[in-house]
């Protein structure tokens, strides 16, 4: 049930935005009116033809700008679970409220990355580069907001497949109101630039999809979450403004595989308080003496409603002894969770991708829910929207 995240329809949709639309049509404007920001690892992102749309993500929706930075980090207590013999090494993008959107946008990927992304769908460069050229909204580098020990903590695990870059729309979307979020590139399940120029094919993508692939998945990416909480909350971290994290207050969220990982991550580290999963089926069960943190199953569709045809959800949801929201959005597909939702859902309709809901509707609601989730449990802010229907929200189920 861990579904392949792209198929042809990604690249056929992008393309159809590169032959029909015009750049001006899709570019948002940039906020301090300078160009894209090179990209900062010393692998640039090949320039768009200029008859490709530039695909813009929406914007954020808190008070706040929004500040990204990127890292290298290397485990060297732990060999590579899939390449034998090296450290395992990792990506990460950390998202923060900012002082002012002054300065260069973040580039959303580099072309080699968008390259391999699509490279089963046969895509031609000027898809390649319409994709690596989406503009963000966060700033590089932008000088921070928040008082020491102020901010609380998001990670964010992408889907099988799928790069970091997947998740930026919720990233800046958090971050603009007021949490730090890092999201983090799993090596080797999707295609990752590294500084020195390398970039890392999805060596497993061919392999994924089974059973045991899933199980170990899981367990790597808890592994790689406690990691990267070590760096950024240990006595020497790797971010420089690190010092703005609230080591109390951290929780998680993934998509489809990023979310399946999230529980058992929850389970293997005290520091993750509270966690949502994002239409992931769950590969290691939660034993029966149950999770007692905050958790939400936030499902597209058919296949993870009530009653639905993953049948890890009821029996998960069953050893979930805390706070705990199933909420289903009828109408939505499995990766309208993602980025590619605003960006490409209603240039191509398909529904096992998309579902029937507008790709800005599809993130408004993940925003929303999401966002209200780690208010509750992170800031102690009451959110009625987790409680009962919305007249707002007529397509989202919750139950209790």
């Amino acid at each position: 049930m861990s579904r392949s995240p792209l198929r042809g329809a990604l690249a056929a949709a992008a393309a159809l935005l590169v032959l029909a639309t015009p750049a001006a049509a899709l570019a948002a404007p940039n906020p301090a009116g300078a160009p894209a920001a090179p990209y900062p690892l010393g692998a640039p992102a090949a320039a768009a033809p200029e008859q490709a749309p530039a695909l813009a993500l929406p914007r954020p929706t808190g008070p706040h700008a929004v500040g990204t930075t990127t890292l290298h980090l290397v485990d060297g207590s732990r060999t590579d679970p899939w390449v034998a013999g090296k450290p395992r090494e990792l990506m990460v993008s950390i998202w923060y409220p900012a002082r002012a959107a002054r300065g260069e946008r973040a580039p959303y990927m580099t072309a080699k990355e968008a390259e391999l992304l699509l490279k089963e769908q046969g895509a031609g460069a000027e898809v390649v580069n319409a994709l690596a050229g989406t503009r963000t909204n966060a700033v590089t580098g932008a000088a921070p907001l928040g008082r020491r020990r102020g901010l609380p903590l998001v990670v964010l695990s992408p889907g099988f497949g799928m790069p970091r870059s997947s998740l930026t729309a919720l990233s800046e979307d958090l971050a603009s109101r007021g949490y730090a979020v890092v999201g983090i590139d799993h090596t080797h399940e999707s295609p990752t630039t590294f500084p020195d120029g390398r970039t890392v094919p999805c060596t497993t993508c061919e392999s994924g999809g089974t059973p045991e692939f899933g199980e170990k998945s899981t367990r790597v990416r808890a592994a790689d979450v406690s990691f990267v909480l070590d760096r950024l909350t240990g006595k020497r971290p790797a971010w420089e403004h690190a010092g703005l994290i609230d080591r109390s207050r951290i929780g998680m969220a993934g998509h489809s595989l990023g979310g399946n990982s999230a529980t058992h991550t929850m389970l293997t580290d005290p520091r993750v308080r509270a966690g949502v999963n994002m239409d992931g089926t769950f590969w290691i069960p939660i034993p029966d003496t149950g999770l007692r943190k905050p958790f939400m199953l936030l499902g597209a569709g058919e296949l993870h409603a009530q009653g639905g045809a993953d049948p890890t959800w009821g029996r998960d949801w069953e050893n979930m002894t805390g706070w705990k929201r199933w909420v289903t959005v009828k109408g939505m597909g499995h990766n309208a969770l993602t980025d590619y939702a605003p960006l490409l859902a209603d240039v191509i309709k398909d529904e096992e991708m998309f579902g029937t809901l507008p790709g800005a509707r599809s993130l408004e609601i993940t925003r929303k829910y999401v966002g209200a989730f780690f208010d509750l449990h992170l800031r102690g802010r009451s959110r009625p929207l987790l409680d009962r229907a919305s007249a707002r929200y007529p397509e989202v189920t919750v139950k209790r």
